[in-house]
């Protein structure tokens, strides 16, 4: 895995100030970032949220999914406990890439659910690529994370790579009419665990 790291650099937001450290993906040509809060490299499991890039819900605040309300609450959990892990990984529309959302977002509004509109492209489900964490990790000397997601595929991924998941915390955030469908396809056919403990 040819990920490595670039540089650090602190950044001031609205809920602390986070260490932001960039690394560069050599082999697919993309930029990823973790903002950390506090010394994260003792033995002591880590806060964490591994969230995939929504440039749609992230940063222009769609109401089509809950990115960019599970990115918020994630900072926000991280900067009340005073020590965590936020990794930011350039995998749009879980892994097809932005204007291949955008067509099956297309295929959305003529019914398609969120996994239907991906297979529909051609694409998996999910594409994303979780391996890329483990340099990360390493950089970071974190071995044991209290991991922020809904999603069982994402602690398996990390379990695999080594990660001990020492707890789930689940980020249930961003509810809202334009996003029943894609929520519900999410745990009907993806396995999250929404509206509860799972």
């Amino acid at each position: 895995m040819a990920v490595r790291f670039v540089e650090s650099s602190r950044l001031p937001t609205a809920w602390g100030e986070f260490d932001m450290h960039g690394f560069e993906d050599v082999e697919a040509n993309k930029e990823h970032l973790v903002l950390t809060l506090g010394d994260v490299s003792g033995g002591e499991p880590v806060l964490a949220r591994v969230h995939s890039e929504c440039l749609t819900g992230d940063a222009l605040f769609s109401m089509r999914c809950d990115c960019g309300n599970q990115l918020q609450a994630a900072l926000e959990a991280i900067a009340r406990e005073g020590r965590g892990a936020l990794f930011y990984l350039r995998q749009e529309g879980r892994g097809i890439g932005l204007l291949n959302k955008i067509r099956a977002y297309r295929l959305q509004d003529a019914g398609a659910d969120t996994v239907e509109a991906n297979e529909r492209l051609g694409f998996g489900a999910d594409m994303r690529d979780y391996s890329i964490l483990h340099p990360m990790l390493e950089h970071l000397h974190i071995k044991s994370v209290r991991l922020m997601t809904n999603n069982p595929r994402k602690v398996a991924a990390l379990e695999e790579l080594g990660i001990e998941v020492a707890e789930r915390i689940p980020l249930h955030t961003g509810s809202n009419p334009h996003n029943e469908k894609y929520l519900a396809t999410k745990a009907g056919k993806l396995g999250h665990m929404i509206g509860g403990e799972g």
